[in-house]
């Protein structure tokens, strides 16, 4: 079964997003992946999803009571098959955190969409805009949808 963690600074805006928005996605598609959301910090430890990540997850009809902000461990390095980051600064804090060996999870969510491989999916703690962030990750859950399912 492939497991998939998403990760940004705190893991109340971005990051559950994308897990609540796979999540949906890997049951209307019956994908079997286990999908979990981290982050780089250890600043929101044990709070919700920031309530503009509320508002999107409520009006997608997904849930998020079990939802809480919880920091990376060196052992999710080994347990997930794909460790995903917002952007790039995420990306390299993952890289400086990873054990040895496991380098090659680690991906920028935006990578898999044609001619925006290189962008950064925006922090709305900062926009304020969630409804970006979520057109962003939007973009990109089929094509990781298709990766995920690829792999073995």
């Amino acid at each position: 079964m492939t497991k998939v963690l998403f990760v940004c600074l705190g893991n109340i805006c971005r990051s559950p997003m994308a897990e609540g928005l796979m999540k949906k996605y890997n049951e209307e598609q019956r994908l079997g992946l286990v999908i979990d959301s981290a982050a780089t910090s250890r600043w929101e430890v044990g709070n919700p999803p920031y309530a503009g990540t509320q508002e999107i997850l409520k009006r997608e009809n997904i849930d998020f009571s079990g939802m809480y902000a919880r920091q990376i461990q060196p052992k999710d390095f080994e347990e997930f098959d794909w460790i995903i980051g917002m952007d790039h600064q995420n990306v390299k804090d993952l890289m400086r955190l990873a054990p040895s060996g496991t380098e090659e999870k680690i991906h920028l969510y935006m990578e898999v969409v044609p001619g925006k491989e290189e962008q950064e999916v925006p922090d709305p703690w900062y926009t304020d805009n969630f409804e970006e962030t979520y057109q962003m990750l939007s973009e990109g859950l089929s094509l990781w949808g298709e990766k995920f399912g690829s792999y073995s």
